[in-house]
């Protein structure tokens, strides 16, 4: 296929459309909104494959599939995208995981919802979410990454408070007023970049704003504006407590999408702004950065264990990940950052499944209380199977894909910082308390009364997690097509920081 095509402006325009359908629909067609957005997010999935094979992995370093047109010409700011490995595969998990979502909300809200109206309009929104999803992934241009940064927030912020829990109005504004908070300082930080920048024409453009030549100051305040903002989008501790509000009220597919994919932009946004844009700061902040990233991975994981309602727990899991992410990013290698790329993709496979997962047995039990259950596997053994395999792939076991890139971030981060990788190697540890006694309180024992008559994953829920643990088996036996598409970036990052790589098998690293 050509490269020369838009493939990523399609990308982002069919969702869009998708959305439009649904929300303008003749009235006859309402009833079918399930099968026109699954038609549509398949369809999404099939123009991803054609980029693909214009896209050329053995240059994966290097953006490509790019697009640039004047946008607000005053400002200097333009439409460009384009994407390296590291972008086209997390695109690739975001455009896997939202047809998989519409499977799923095809049960669940249709259980939580009364009229054909609100389930239309919630794949319309899960549709404008993808787009914007695809967008941010791309974004080539500073300005125009902080609009599709801040865009973002109000579909989710729809999909939680119209759709969620008890308390889902409660969630979904702390969800925004978090981001929004983020937002505002990386705000200032733009302006303020932009201001030390050629300015004019395509003045936001990422390569034109790499390599400035900024005061130690100046540059300092600008990474902390930035990582700020990613950090609370992360999440990281101490800016984490939006997540497990959210994800505990939120439907069990925005949790997915939420979790799963939105909260990469923040892991993404360290890897391709902070660390390009301020290669100084970078290096000045990474051991305050490492510290916070080693705290999220155990206190993420002790959390986890102590908690009784499903969905926080999974949350709270996710905390403890993203420091893995975060970690390796700032270990500064390029074992740990290739690792960490990798890491966003298999956090998303895993956790998903995971939220999916817990979507229907919550669908079940109408309860999200790890006691309301109990002897499930005699009961669902299928659905217990299932289960089984997403939370092993988070606690990293080898043989599913999280577990490569755990690995790579370990290794990767012990050459240059052993203290910190031996530490967070404890996450690994308590990983598996989480998940095993989790799976033990649910599913082993005798059935409990309320259980007994449970049916077994239908049909459709088969087809809605089946592709996520295919994906763990085959990233985990057969990584190298991906690793070939992150590694490339992960050298270039390195270059631009302006570090001398430290090979994995290095007992102790130099922060030359």
């Amino acid at each position: 296929m050509s490269p020369d095509f838009p493939w990523l402006t399609t990308l982002i325009a069919w969702p869009v459309l998708g959305a439009l359908v649904l929300w303008f629909a003749p009235r006859a067609l309402r009833p079918r909104a399930r099968v026109v957005a699954l038609g549509v997010a398949l369809v999404e999935l099939v123009l991803l494959g054609l980029a693909l094979t214009a896209f050329d992995t053995a240059d994966a370093g290097t953006v490509q599939l790019t697009e640039t047109h004047r946008w607000i010409p005053a400002i200097g700011a333009s439409y460009a995208v384009g994407v390296d490995g590291v972008g086209l595969a997390l695109i690739a998990m975001s455009v896997l995981l939202v047809p998989l979502v519409v499977l799923a909300a095809w049960r669940e809200q249709g259980s939580r919802t009364t009229t054909s109206d609100a389930l239309r309009n919630y794949l319309a929104l899960a549709l404008v979410l993808e787009a914007f999803i695809v967008a941010v992934f791309a974004a080539r241009d500073v300005f125009l990454f902080y609009v599709l940064f801040e865009a973002m927030l109000i579909p989710v912020y729809f999909m939680i408070g119209g759709y969620g829990g008890a308390e889902r109005r409660y969630a979904a504004v702390k969800f925004l007023l978090y981001s929004l908070a983020g937002g505002l300082i990386m705000l200032v930080g733009v302006i303020a970049l932009y201001l030390q920048g050629p300015r004019g024409e395509d003045g936001f453009l990422t390569e034109k704003l790499t390599g400035l030549d900024l005061s130690t100051g100046t540059e300092r305040w600008l990474f902390v504006a930035f990582f700020i903002a990613f950090a609370i989008k992360a999440p990281m501790f101490p800016v984490h407590t939006w997540l497990p509000d959210a994800a505990e009220q939120a439907p069990a597919g925005t949790s997915t999408l939420l979790v799963g994919v939105l909260d990469k932009v923040g892991t993404f946004g360290m890897l391709t702004l902070c660390l390009p844009l301020f290669p100084q700061a970078s290096r000045w902040a990474a051991p305050v950065v490492i510290v916070l990233a080693v705290v999220s991975i155990l206190y993420g994981a002790l959390l986890a264990i102590g908690q009784k309602d499903l969905m926080r727990l999974i949350a709270y899991t996710s905390v403890s990940h993203f420091g893995f992410i975060v970690l390796g990013i700032f270990a500064f290698t390029s074992t740990s950052v290739a690792g960490s790329s990798f890491y966003m993709v298999n956090h998303g496979l895993s956790t998903g499944a995971l939220f999916l997962i817990a979507g229907f047995l919550v669908a079940r039990r109408g309860s999200q209380q790890i006691d309301a259950f109990g002897g499930l596997q005699k009961v669902v053994p299928v659905l217990a199977g299932l289960f089984l395999v997403a939370g092993l792939s988070a606690l990293s076991l080898p043989g599913l894909s999280t577990f490569v890139s755990e690995f790579m971030v370990i290794v990767g981060t012990f050459a240059r910082h052993p203290a910190a990788a031996v530490v967070a190697t404890l996450g690994v540890v308590l990983a598996a308390i989480y998940v095993l006694w989790t799976y033990q309180r649910i599913f082993t024992g005798p059935p409990r009364e309320e259980v007994a008559g449970f049916r077994d994953v239908t049909a459709t829920e088969r087809w809605a997690v089946a592709p996520l643990v295919a994906a763990m088996l085959v990233l985990g036996f057969v990584p190298g097509p991906a690793l070939d598409l992150v590694r490339p970036p992960a050298s270039v990052t390195l270059d631009v920081v302006g570090l001398q790589d430290v090979p994995a098998a290095a007992l102790e690293g130099s922060d030359q």
